[in-house]
């Protein structure tokens, strides 16, 4: 019987146990009830082992080359522990070892149930693998490696020690996979882990491989593939292939923190290659001029044609009789951007294809200006209220409207996702300046044709009656005087913004790309992808994470080749262009949530002042014949329609001069409190998209943070770009010595005469 059962735990068939582990009906009477319990447990041992083997063989064929290599891990794994356990176990009983026969003649059944009791928990676990395994069809490398280390974390060391090695078998495989796509950027046509445009597939990945590291394998993969397959002049060099051979052999994806430092490590060395050997100059300066042109309305003439195509748009969906025509949609927006190239530089501009808007409420029906919506009563509560994010995005169409820009590799291995966000931002705000400041301009020069008209009629005065002729010279003086502030400010504003601010950031920008920067920045442009950052921009000093490269030219002139100018290495050239976006967004205000909060309630009274007007046909004043000769009641006097249109007006006087005010205030309070610490966020998209956490600090931040406390070269400039700003709006003592408002003066005349009237003064 003992022969029978070790042939039975070999794998072999047996009358003993005719279907399961049961033993047969015929043996029972013969066995003491434990013998019985023992040889039933033995035969549960045999069966899940011959269960497993058989799934092993099934699994092993037709399945996935991750499968394929489990089973045979796990038929290793059997080999050297269970099947050894067996062939030991038998040479003892022929040899009959006394610590297994007793007397030299019989060998007890419960000596035999406690040799193999160890294979009860790895056995059973292993059986309910397999069934999982063959339940689905197809298991992607991700999911299955998930599997593996879940399962692994058990108590039981021999259990988990089985699937640490079958995990480990396909962390081997997956990795070997990894090799091809990072080191060759090929794909196998058997399970693969990205498709032909190097996304990864869905499950191709294990959960235990961060998101940092999944973005990188899709970068370096892509890079290194696209330029094998455009077979350029130079190729990446096969000592620094090997050398990242060997750092992904020395680790497993389970061991998350290793494996994202060496992903990090060979991404940053492929950009560095990528950027010394294929990237030129010429490309970084048309991708960063192209952004500035028209994110950063550098063009002009592109910009204002841009705002009249959307203007005129509204109006014909305005006036459009069919209801279908009556919506602008996100194809109408890019019908727009052609027709506001066509007479302009941008015409003939190849970059221009890549700007696209996207509507993210989805198509509107255009509405007037909203006249009901007046200023808020009481401003000084309204501003003393911490600041909410402010955006600008809807300033121009009415809706939601965000400028992208389409990017192909390699040039996004440049233009980082969030950085295209903090050009949208910058594109949303400049956007709605220049707007707000040509509606003004168009209220101006209606008001002026309305005057010319007039006085061609009524001479030096502004005509009417004698009851109302002194109402008619406020009420003129008071929205001459609204719109004369209104354009100063925003041409102030305007002016800033594009020159102290966007054109010298640059420039200098440029400056840096070109090598023609500042004596102190000339030690750090290196010709090595393998140099040390300088101290005044290292990442750590930047703070920036943004990784990226620059589009590559069909020209064979590799950045080594270049003798004019010296050379930038990749990270460089990132932390310039990121502290640029930085800069741009200090500079203009952006990063001060309070300061942009007031700046939107300001645009919204010019736009509603300019609204006004325009429903007035142009003018402030009513016709001279138009005040109460329509009445037919006559309950109409002459003078209410001026006093009405003076009480709208004055009211936006008002909230102006109370906006302006608290502009000046607040922007003279932020260049006394300190710049941000160090601690706080440094991506420039944070700056901006996540500002409510910066509600409560209103200072000027400059997120330029140097390293030991040093700060970078030039950041005095970016602090003195809002005291430029300063001395611009006070240049004639509009604020440090401000005058009395006009309906100030006004009501303290009244009152002063309703004293005298009741002889109280």
């Amino acid at each position: 019987m003992i022969a029978e059962l070790l042939l039975v735990l070999a794998g072999h068939s047996s009358s003993l146990f005719p279907t399961d582990h049961k033993v047969h009906p015929a043996f029972a009477p013969l066995l003491h009830p434990g013998e019985e319990q023992c040889l039933e447990a033995l035969g549960q041992i045999a069966l899940r082992y011959r269960k497993v083997k058989h799934a092993c063989t099934v699994l092993a064929r037709p399945s996935s080359r991750y499968v394929s290599a489990l089973c045979a891990t796990l038929n290793q794994v059997l080999k050297e522990g269970y099947e050894v356990l067996v062939v030991d176990t038998e040479a003892k009983v022929l040899q009959r070892d006394s610590n297994l026969v007793g007397a030299g003649s019989f060998v007890p059944l419960s000596s035999l149930r406690a040799i193999f009791a160890e294979w009860d928990a790895p056995l059973a676990s292993l059986e309910t693998l397999v069934d999982e395994l063959q339940a689905q069809e197809h298991w992607p490398p991700g999911p299955l490696i998930d599997l593996l280390l879940t399962r692994s974390q058990t108590g039981i060391h021999r259990v988990s020690a089985i699937y640490s090695r079958l995990s480990e078998a396909v962390q081997r495989v997956w990795i070997a996979q990894l090799q091809a796509l990072l080191i060759h950027g090929t794909l196998s046509p058997n399970d693969p882990l990205a498709d032909k445009n190097y996304a990864l597939l869905e499950g191709a990945v294990p959960s235990c491989v961060s998101s940092q590291s999944r973005d990188s394998i899709v970068y370096v993969g892509r890079a290194i593939g696209t330029v094998k397959a455009a077979k350029w002049e130079k190729q990446f060099p096969q000592d620094l292939a090997r050398e990242h051979v060997k750092l992904l052999n020395s680790v497993l994806p389970q061991d998350q923190y290793a494996f994202d430092r060496i992903i990090a490590d060979i991404r940053i060395a492929v950009s560095e290659w990528l950027w010394l050997n294929v990237l030129t100059h010429r490309d970084v300066e048309d991708a960063v001029e192209s952004l500035a042109n028209y994110f950063l309305l550098r063009n002009g003439e592109f910009a204002l044609s841009l705002i009249r195509e959307i203007e005129r748009l509204k109006l014909s969906r305005l006036t459009a009789r069919a209801v279908p025509s009556t919506m602008i949609r996100e194809q109408d927006l890019h019908l727009a951007l052609l027709r506001a190239s066509l007479g302009t530089t941008a015409q003939q501009d190849p970059s221009l294809t890549h700007l696209h808007f996207k509507m993210p409420a989805g198509p509107i029906r255009p509405l007037l200006p909203s006249l009901a919506s007046g200023p808020a009563k009481d401003l000084s509560s309204s501003l003393s209220q911490p600041p909410e994010p402010t955006t600008f995005d809807d300033l121009l169409l009415g809706t939601p409207l965000v400028l992208t820009y389409s990017v192909n590799w390699p040039l996004d291995l440049f233009l980082h996702a969030s950085d295209l966000q903090v050009y949208a931002v910058l594109f949303s705000y400049l956007s709605a300046l220049r707007k707000t400041h040509t509606r003004v301009h168009v209220c101006w020069t209606a008001l002026s044709n309305a005057q010319r008209a007039r006085r061609r009629w009524t001479g030096l005065g502004e005509g009417g009656t004698a009851e109302d002729l002194e109402a008619r010279k406020e009420l003129l003086r008071c929205g001459w005087g609204v719109v004369r502030e209104m354009n100063w400010f925003l041409d102030t504003l305007l002016g800033y913004v594009m020159t102290d601010v966007i054109d010298v950031e640059f420039r200098r920008m440029k400056a840096l790309l070109l090598g023609r920067s500042l004596a102190p920045l000339g030690r750090q442009m290196t010709g090595s992808a393998s140099g040390a950052m300088p101290e005044s921009l290292s990442a750590a000093s930047l703070g920036t994470k943004s990784t990226s490269a620059v589009h590559p030219t069909q020209s064979t002139t590799s950045n080594l080749a270049s003798q004019t100018a010296p050379q930038l290495d990749f990270t460089t050239l990132r932390n310039i262009h990121t502290t640029y976006l930085e800069r741009l967004l200090t500079g203009s205000l952006l990063s001060n949530p309070a300061l942009t909060h007031i700046i939107r309630m300001i645009l919204e009274v010019c736009e509603r002042f300019a609204a006004q007007v325009e429903r007035w046909g142009g003018d402030v004043l009513p016709a001279l014949l138009f005040e109460g000769s329509l009445a037919a009641d006559r309950a109409q006097k002459v003078g209410d329609m001026v006093a009405e249109r003076y009480a709208i007006v004055g009211e936006i006087d008002e909230a102006l001069q109370t906006l302006l005010e608290a502009f000046y205030e607040q922007l003279s309070l932020s260049t006394t409190l300190q710049p941000f610490s160090a601690t706080a966020a440094a991506d420039a998209t944070k700056s901006m998209l996540h500002n409510t956490s910066m509600a409560n600090t209103t200072g000027f931040h400059t997120f330029i943070r140097g390293k030991r406390g040093k700060r970078l070269e030039g950041d005095e400039e970016v602090r003195r770009h809002v005291e430029r700003l300063l001395l611009r709006l006070d240049f004639n003592g509009e604020f440090s010595n401000p005058r009395k408002r006009r309906r100030a003066a006004q009501r303290a005349a009244e009152s002063e005469d309703i004293l005298k009237q009741g002889g109280l003064a």
